[in-house]
């Protein structure tokens, strides 16, 4: 009886996700529009919840698209564009569409050759014919026919939406699925590729931001922990010591490496700058190398500067803890992960937090409890000179 029940809901499953599968590869082709128009090609776009359609005209080498963008509202603009020399934002040929002041929805095209453009009306490259567009509820769709440069059936597309600023196209996100609405398709049979070079710029970012948390968000703070709370053991030295430089030395080395992957990914967007993440990490960098060379320089325990040297030692190390859970936060910001990501790390922060409040309040009580007993008298159970008893109160044998 079991054995029919599993098989019931595998069967159920199986049925349930071909379901799903269908009603997903549908999204696009069971839509209808207002103007009756129809076409034969379409793709569900991977972000931002567009959807590309179109008809090729092989003879004419031109092709109708019917570009639509969901979520949106009348202070957005979108944008679907060609770019026909590469896969980027900077050489896009754009059809635009926005809702200006006046209710009025306005479509025009834009040539993108800066990454700081405003996205001023001109001209295209090749040719484009009947431009419109409309916005019903949260949707604006563009329709165009575009004569395809060169007659090449496969192009890279380009897809963005932002803010407006009265009647001005602002800057999108820079973040997030915005860096990634790019690809190639194939008006002639339909197939598209992957994100162009989105895909691999998004693992470095990924990258970079893995390396920063474990390190200098992670790493860190614990080889702090470790210093401040093992060395009150006397039984703990000195392998807190040795504990405390090997985590430290390990975040400075994993540190290092995500802030190498930052400077490669800053120098491969020439128009996209962070500044204040740019700049902490920089200043995180100087700090903890600095620490490094610190290390080299620690005077011995009885050395008239070591107490000086005690407190450049905390400062900066406290220093760059804080800096590091700042910059963290600002790379959650820019990177725009899954909200499990960010939930993940203050689930660290608040575990060792918790920890590190324990440790406080016992290591002073034990720091307390111990400078008492050696406050105290020593208890002698056989006197000097012969004698038995404490104090004054002495028995002469």
């Amino acid at each position: 009886m079991m054995g029919k029940a599993t098989a019931t809901l595998i069967f159920s499953g199986i049925l349930a996700s071909l379901f799903m599968s269908s009603t997903y590869a549908q999204i696009c082709k069971s839509y209808s529009f207002s103007n009756s128009n129809t076409y034969s090609s379409c793709n569900d776009l991977p972000y931002l919840n567009a959807f590309l359609h179109w008809n090729y005209n092989p003879s004419a080498g031109t092709v109708d698209i019917a570009y639509r963008h969901t979520g949106v509202t009348t202070s957005n603009w979108v944008a679907w564009a060609i770019n026909p020399t590469g896969r980027t934002m900077v050489g896009s040929q754009a059809l635009v569409a926005y809702q200006n002041s006046s209710g009025v929805v306005h479509a025009y095209t834009s040539s993108i050759d800066g990454y700081s453009t405003q996205m001023a009306e001109s001209d295209l490259s090749f040719t484009v014919s009947n431009l419109s567009a409309e916005q019903t509820s949260n949707e604006i769709t563009i329709f165009a026919t575009l004569e395809l440069p060169e007659q090449k059936t496969t192009v890279n597309q380009v897809w963005q939406d932002g803010p407006m600023n009265g009647n001005t196209p602002g800057q999108h996100s820079t973040s997030g699925n915005n860096v990634l609405s790019m690809s190639t398709v194939d008006f002639l049979s339909g197939a598209t590729s992957g994100t162009g070079g989105g895909n691999s710029r998004q693992r470095r970012r990924n990258v970079h931001g893995v390396l920063n948390a474990v390190s200098w968000g992670t790493l860190m703070p614990l080889g702090a922990m470790i210093a401040r709370y093992l060395k009150v053991f006397k039984s703990a030295d000195p392998a807190w010591f040795y504990l405390h430089i090997a985590c430290q030395s390990s975040a400075y080395v994993v540190g290092i490496a995500g802030w190498a992957t930052g400077l490669k990914l800053g120098s491969d967007s020439p128009g996209t700058q962070y500044d204040g993440h740019r700049n902490i990490g920089i200043t995180l960098f100087c700090l903890g190398t600095l620490q490094v060379f610190a290390l080299l320089l620690r005077p011995k325990k009885d050395h008239k500067y070591r107490l000086y040297w005690n407190i450049y030692h905390h400062s900066i190390g406290y220093t760059v803890i804080i800096l590091s859970i700042v910059n963290i936060f600002k790379g959650f910001d820019i990177l725009d992960p899954e909200k499990k990501w960010k939930k993940i790390y203050i689930g660290i922060l608040i575990f060792l937090g918790f920890n590190a409040a324990m440790l406080e309040a016992y290591t002073w009580y034990f720091v307390i409890k111990r400078k008492r007993s050696e406050s105290q008298p020593q208890k002698y159970p056989h006197g000097a000179n012969g004698t038995i008893g404490y104090g004054n109160g002495t028995q002469h044998v």
